[in-house]
């Protein structure tokens, strides 16, 4: 993982993977650390107050950072997601990977995800490359789509072009002559 984290990838998994059993804020620091370069000693006092404030903003951008000093088990399965999120953030990807991001969120939540992936990948100027079966989270998040269909590529291009897509129609959206 840590060789991956360098060549700047990051990964959230369809089954959400954190640390249930320290804090919110600990959770994002973790991961924030671990782009820092190792000496084979622990890190200083320097090193982990750099962290801070990139832990904070991140935490802030989702929501959380009023939970800082939580459990990450106390959380919703919303604001875990969330935090899966952030702490693949915290290692300042150059590609970020989500697979099904907003799986078991609520319509809200979905919507709120959707948007906030969108606007922090703009910010970021971040490549997301995005696992996703709601395809109004795909549409959201992204310019450009590579539909997959029982593994065969079978349409690619940008929201407007894969929404009216009649192979995507028949095998995503309900088919074409619905």
């Amino acid at each position: 993982p840590e060789v991956i984290n360098r060549r700047g990838l990051a990964k959230t998994f369809q089954i959400t993977n954190i640390f249930p059993g320290i804090s919110v804020y600990d959770n994002v620091r973790v991961a924030a650390q671990s782009r820092m370069p190792v000496s084979g000693r622990l890190p200083s006092l320097w090193q982990l107050s750099d962290v801070e404030g990139p832990v904070m903003e991140l935490l802030g951008a989702f929501g959380l950072a009023a939970r800082r000093d939580e459990l990450a088990q106390n959380l919703s399965h919303g604001e875990q997601r969330y935090l899966e999120i952030c702490l693949a953030l915290a290692t300042d990807p150059a590609l970020l990977l989500l697979d099904e991001p907003t799986a078991g969120m609520t319509p809200g939540e979905t919507k709120e995800a959707t948007a906030l992936i969108r606007r922090i990948a703009l910010d970021r100027r971040l490549t997301v490359l995005l696992i996703e079966h709601d395809m109004s989270v795909v549409m959201g998040i992204s310019d450009r789509i590579a539909v997959l269909h029982f593994g065969e590529k079978i349409a690619e291009g940008p929201p407007e072009a894969i929404r009216s897509d009649p192979k995507v129609l028949d095998a995503y959206l309900g088919g074409a002559d619905d």
